[in-house]
């Protein structure tokens, strides 16, 4: 189908949903740009890492405006300032580990032997590790103010108290030389993440090696809680994510100590709860960061809450599997804005990924949302409106050892037109659903069709 075809997949894809256990799709639907309001929307190109093992930049449109033959997990654009002036620079996952060390799995980390900076036509200006000395970096890296590399790492090692040698989930800072300037090792620091003893004793008898699986460390950045005096939020110290441990955490970046959290355990989830409230329970959250600065909503932390299965013990979720993007003022800990699929008009559980996925706030105040496991990107305005929906059409194997194909969009970002180079083509013409075919999507007013089936 075209990827700029004028269909929704909202409805045609996610009303198969089992409102049990998990999302269902059926075995064809439409991909591209399915729905656009250019009036409504925040324009820009998105930069996505696609099922096919390569990174993507397209319009809205859907039209694919350039792509690099790297697979990014995740890809990071880069600003001029940072790359030297020049346009179009990503951080990327360079090559995968040629020989892995015994529990290495697609997911835990230990199958990424280099990151490098690539130019808009893919040329290496900068590289760290190789396959004879890989750095095995998974899930997240950053650009520094200082022009260092944040990037997560993980290695095998063996821990007091565990019977098993357990994935050890690293932060290190990396100059231009390759050298390790600063670096974090989270085995050291189990007693500060908030485990009871009760927590502690099952995620031990777990034996999951990967326990942790940390998927997110960003410099806090520029905030206003900082400059009102709160330490815990200085720009360089660093905020981190534990997927299958619920617990989000900011380092401090001179004693190395964990200065503030939320989680692991949280009051009971209330998916459609009265903003206002205290954080509930996330699970496998992803993407957590602070909203940069002249954004709305700046200094509040968005978080991507999957609810897939995580937790020690597994946390308790609610009668049907559905994801949650939350805003949240990280001094009061509660929650000032979320998006649940019913804000826009479907069932809950028509928005879900129980892995992967990210949001991110856009100048407009509207927010884009990737729903990874499907490859749905979508943005939304405050009240929950869809205004643009893609959905990618770039599928390959979702790991090297599978036979099925997915795809599955790990993270998503918007860059504003002039990050690309001078003549990167764009379009903004507008995209609207065929309202008979499939009633509920964007745009669309369920009831005024009689026969939805056409």
């Amino acid at each position: 189908m075209s990827r700029t075809g004028s269909v929704s997949v909202l409805l045609g894809a996610w009303l198969m949903a089992t409102a049990t256990t998990a999302l269902a799709l059926p075995s064809s639907f439409p991909t591209g740009t399915t729905y656009y309001d250019p009036e409504r929307a925040y324009n820009g190109f998105v930069l996505f890492p696609g099922g096919d093992g390569k990174t993507h930049l397209i319009d809205m449109k859907g039209n694919e405006v350039h792509r690099w033959d790297y697979e990014s997990f995740p890809p990071v654009a880069l600003s001029a300032d940072q790359a030297d002036g020049e346009k179009g620079h990503l951080l990327v996952q360079l090559a995968r580990a040629e020989t892995l060390p015994e529990h290495a799995s697609p997911g835990n980390g230990l199958t990424n032997a280099s990151v490098a900076e690539v130019n808009w036509d893919g040329e290496v200006q900068w590289q760290w590790g190789s396959q004879q000395d890989p750095v095995y970096q998974h899930h997240d890296m950053r650009r520094l103010a200082n022009g260092n590399n944040l990037v997560m790492t993980a290695e095998m090692r063996e821990l007091n108290g565990f019977d098993y040698p357990i994935i050890e989930n690293g932060i290190e800072e990396v100059d231009g030389d390759g050298q390790v300037v600063w670096e974090w090792k989270s085995g050291d620091h189990l007693d500060e993440m908030g485990f009871s003893d009760t927590g502690l004793r099952a995620l031990k008898d777990s034996e999951d090696p990967d326990f942790l699986h940390l998927n997110t460390a960003v410099p806090v950045g520029p905030n206003h809680w900082y400059d009102d005096g709160d330490e815990r939020f200085a720009p360089d110290n660093v905020l981190v994510n534990s997927r299958n441990a619920n617990v989000t955490f900011i380092i401090d970046r001179q004693s190395g100590e964990i200065v503030w959290r939320i989680g692991p355990d949280l009051p009971a989830l209330q998916l459609n709860g009265e903003l206002g409230r205290p954080v509930d329970q996330t699970v496998g959250s992803h993407d957590v960061h602070l909203i940069p600065e002249d954004l709305p909503g700046a200094g509040n932390m968005l978080i991507f809450d999957n609810q897939g299965n995580a937790g020690f013990p597994p946390s308790k979720q609610g009668f049907f599997s559905a994801s949650r993007v939350i805003e949240v003022n990280p001094s009061s800990g509660k929650i000032v804005w979320q998006y649940t699929g019913n804000m826009s008009g479907r069932s809950p559980y028509t928005f879900y990924s129980s892995f992967i996925s990210s949001a991110r706030r856009l100048p407009n105040g509207n927010t884009l949302i990737d729903e990874g496991q499907d490859g749905r990107l979508f943005q939304v305005t405050s009240e929950g409106e869809i205004v643009w929906e893609y959905v990618s059409p770039f599928f390959g194997k979702s790991m090297p050892n599978d036979d099925y194909v997915t795809n599955q969009v790990y993270r998503a970002q918007l860059v504003d037109y002039d990050w690309a180079p001078d003549g990167t083509p764009h379009e903004e013409t507008p995209v609207k659903a065929n309202c008979s075919l499939y009633p509920a999507a964007p745009g669309c007013h369920p009831g005024e069709y009689e026969d939805a089936t056409g």
